[in-house]
Formats: structure tokens, sequence, C-alpha cells
């Protein structure tokens, strides 16, 4: 028996090495495969920081687009508010946006605070998001997203929103709306990213939710003064033109972008935006002329921005054909929803952020659900016209009801406690003279205004007036 046992322990022992080396060996096998999968690519950090910048672009394009749409006498405000949303994001994102957004999950409804001031976020990648790029490039690529969707939010309430309560607005409602929703869609353990909805660039995180705040706001704010009585035509259509154009190239970033690698996932998504685009300011165009006898200027590049909201979330998951759907269906239900639907309905959305992005982004979300298709992208889903039934359309209808509800909701309470410690609204007379001048004591044109052929010094003059007890309302009629 002893004799038994001692050559057991032998051979044990004798195995023992070779059991070790195996182990360390498996180990070793282990690491260099966790590695590779974390492995840096120069040609992908070259292209999403590129993508970035090209992000980062559309805010002042946005600006410009807003802003030529404007009367004169706001040109300056309509443009400082996106300016200063892109100062504000940008450091509340490196802050705690970020962390909050795409942090460690808590309870799959908020990322923690434990990449606050971006602790822990490098030059080295992360593999849930991007495995070949650093985890600050990342990082600042969806800073860019965090950036322009309250600026799309202007829109609705241009020309009569105080600016310091604007100000307070922003920072409440990036940190309480857009922070948690993109975390829900976008970050590890989301609730809405684990029920498999589908949102390739910001059809629910950026465009729903801009837009149906902004109709919120417009709504809570009321009609500017003299809406629908008196003309209030863009001043300045050339301008508005350039940020179209310079939205239409920044929206590359946005969407091929979004494949995080120079890859064909990002060259499908760059042709089908474009394609969208292309789509969407000819279905604008023709039910315009049709309806109104015309062509305009302004119809097509709103109907460009129109296909560009409707590919946004499909950008990833469809083909071809389907992006010249998606295109052409924004165009034309935007153009109802602008030019027909705010008409009957008598709400004031200044420059038509809720007809364009929250009407274009609920199309391009739920027709995500019909169109999609694991041949272009295999982390995706089969939508209804690909053999996948209606269950993603069902699960896409779930994530748009949920972004409609959330922004609804938040953005009402975040206004009426803003209300509790200063107004929303410049005074009526502050509201005639101009943004530009009441709120900031500048004027966007040296010579005129060019909406209403006031000679520069009037508007100063009158906002003089302003500060004296004895102002007439009538002067300013």
């Amino acid at each position: 028996m002893k004799k038994w046992w001692k050559t057991l322990s032998l051979a044990l022992l004798g195995s023992l090495p070779a059991s070790l080396a195996l182990a360390a060996e498996e180990g070793a096998a282990a690491a260099a495969e966790a590695a590779e999968a974390v492995k840096l690519d120069t040609g992908d950090t070259v292209f999403v920081l590129l993508s970035a910048a090209l992000v980062m672009l559309m805010t002042p394009a946005l600006a410009l687009f807003y802003g030529g749409m404007t009367r004169s006498k706001n040109v300056l405000n309509t443009i400082m508010l996106s300016f200063f949303v892109l100062a504000l994001v940008s450091v509340q994102w490196v802050l705690f946006g970020y962390s909050l957004a795409f942090g460690p999950d808590i309870n799959h409804l908020l990322g923690s605070l434990d990449w606050a001031g971006l602790s822990g976020v490098g030059q080295e990648a992360n593999a849930d998001y991007a495995a070949t790029v650093p985890h600050l490039a990342f990082m600042i690529f969806q800073c860019m997203f965090a950036v322009i969707t309250p600026a799309l939010i202007t829109g609705s309430i241009a020309e009569r929103m105080r600016f310091p309560a604007f100000a307070l607005f922003v920072l409440f409602w990036t940190t309480v709306v857009y922070d948690p929703f993109a975390h829900w869609v976008w970050g590890v353990g989301g609730w809405l990213r684990d029920l498999g909805a589908l949102d390739f660039a910001g059809g629910t995180v950026i465009h729903i939710l801009s837009g149906v705040s902004g109709l919120v706001a417009c709504l809570v704010m009321g009609k500017r003064r003299g809406y629908g009585v008196s003309p209030m035509m863009p001043h300045h259509l050339p301008m508005t033109v350039l940020g179209a154009a310079l939205l239409w190239f920044g929206w590359f970033g946005f969407n091929a972008g979004s494949a995080l690698g120079a890859s064909g996932l990002a060259a499908s998504a760059f042709v089908v935006t474009n394609t969208a685009a292309a789509a969407g300011s000819l279905g604008w165009l023709f039910v315009e002329w049709m309806h109104n006898g015309k062509p305009t200027v302004l119809g097509i590049v709103s109907g460009c921005i129109a296909g560009l909201v409707g590919i946004t979330p499909a950008a990833g998951f469809v083909e071809i054909v389907p992006a010249v759907i998606i295109g052409l269906g924004a165009g034309m239900l935007c153009y109802f929803a602008v030019s027909i639907c705010k008409r009957r309905l008598g709400y004031d959305d200044s420059l038509d952020a809720f007809g364009v992005h929250g009407v274009g982004g609920t199309w391009g979300a739920l027709a995500t659900g019909l169109f999609c298709t694991k041949e272009v992208n295999p982390a995706g889903a089969d939508g209804f016209f690909y053999g996948g039934g209606l269950e993603q359309f069902w699960i896409q209808a779930a994530s748009v009801g949920m972004a409609i509800l959330f922004a609804a909701v938040m953005t009402f309470v975040i206004l009426k406690v803003i209300s509790l410690f200063t107004e929303l609204r410049v005074s009526e007379d502050a509201e005639v003279v101009g943004l530009d001048i009441s709120e900031h004591g500048e004027n966007g044109y040296v010579s005129q205004e060019f909406g209403s052929g006031v000679p520069m010094g009037a508007g100063a003059m009158a906002f003089e007036r302003l500060e004296q007890p004895v102002a007439t309302k009538a002067h300013f009629s």
C-alpha cells in the first residue's frame, strides 16, 4: 500500500510542472487575447478624433442655421445660445456628465460618479465602448453629442427667453435629462440598451429629447409678441443655407463616426447618411411645391436636415434603398408638421425644433425597427422587412414613447423650478427692441436691421428708454 501511494505521489509531482506550464500558457493566451481586444489602432483613433471635430463644427453651424431664420434684432442672441451651450456642456461633461452617462452602471438607470473629473478615463482603450481607440477619444466624441442636443432646443424658444434662465436650463436639462437617457440607451447596463433598443447615433437620445423638450418649452414660455399677426420672416437666408451645408458636412462625423472605427460599417453609415439627406431635401421640396406652388430655398435646406435627422438612429443598421425611403418620409412628414400641423394647432415653435427633430427623430427610430438588418450590422437586429417580425419595431416604439414621456415631464418640471427663482421670458418691451440689445447690448449689423430697416442706433435708443419709468409700450409698437 505504501509503495502504491509513493508511486502515485511521484506521478503527481512529476506532472505538476507540466500542469503549471499549461496553466501559464493558458493564462498568457487569455491575457494576449484580452490585450488584442483592446489594442489601440491609430487609424481608428484618427477617424474618431476627426469625427468628434466634425460634430463639434455642427453646433456653430446650427447657430448660423438658426440665426439666419430669426429676425435681425435677435440674430446675435440666437447665435450666442449655441456657443454658450458649447462652452457650458463641454465643462459639465468632463466634470461629471460623462460619468453619469457612461460610468459604471447603477441599477440600469444611471452611471456612477467613479469617472467624475475623468478619473480613470485615460489614453488606454475601454473595451466596453471602443476597443481600438483611447478612452479619452470616445469621451470627447460623445461630448460633442451632449453639446448639440440642448443647442437644438433653442430653435423652439428663440427670440423670447432670458439668458440667465437659459443658462440654468441648459445645466439642469443636460444633467437630469440627457445624461440619464444617454445611459439608458448607450451605457453598459442601461435598461433600454438591455431591452434591445437600436439607436446608432442619437434618434431618441438627441433628436426626440431635444424636439419634445423644445415643444414643451415653447408652450410654457408662450407665443412671441405679434405671432400670427406680424410678419416674422427669416432675415438672412444665405446664412441659413451656409449653416445647413455645414450641418450636412458635419453629420458625416455624427453618423459614420458612430461606428467608432475606420471600417466598412463607417462607410455604410456615411453613404446612407448622404443618401437620406438628399432624399429628405427632395421629399420636402416636392410636397412644398405641390402645396404652395413654389419650391423654396428654405424648404430644400429644411428637408435636408429632416432627412439627416431621420437616418440618424438607423444609419448603422440599414441598406441604401431603405435610406431613400427614410429620407423621403422624413422630408414629407416634417413638412406637414411644420407647415400644416403647427399652423392649425397654433403653438409657436419659433424655428421648428419639434417639427424637424421631434417628428423626424420619431419617424427614424420607428423606421429602424422596420428596415434594420444584420447584414449591415451583426450587432443589430432584423426588422420587419427582413424577416424579424414586429418585435424590433415594438422595442423601438417603447424607446420612442419613453423618450417623449421623459423629455416632456422633466422639461416641464425644470422650467417650473427655474421660474421660482428668475423670470423665464424677457419683458414685452425688451422683446420688441430685440434680444441682441436688451440681453447683450450689441447689434448684429452696423448700418441697419435688415429685417425691419430700422437704422442703427434706433434700437439702442429704445433700449435706453427701457430704463426710464415713463417709457410707454406704444413707443415700441
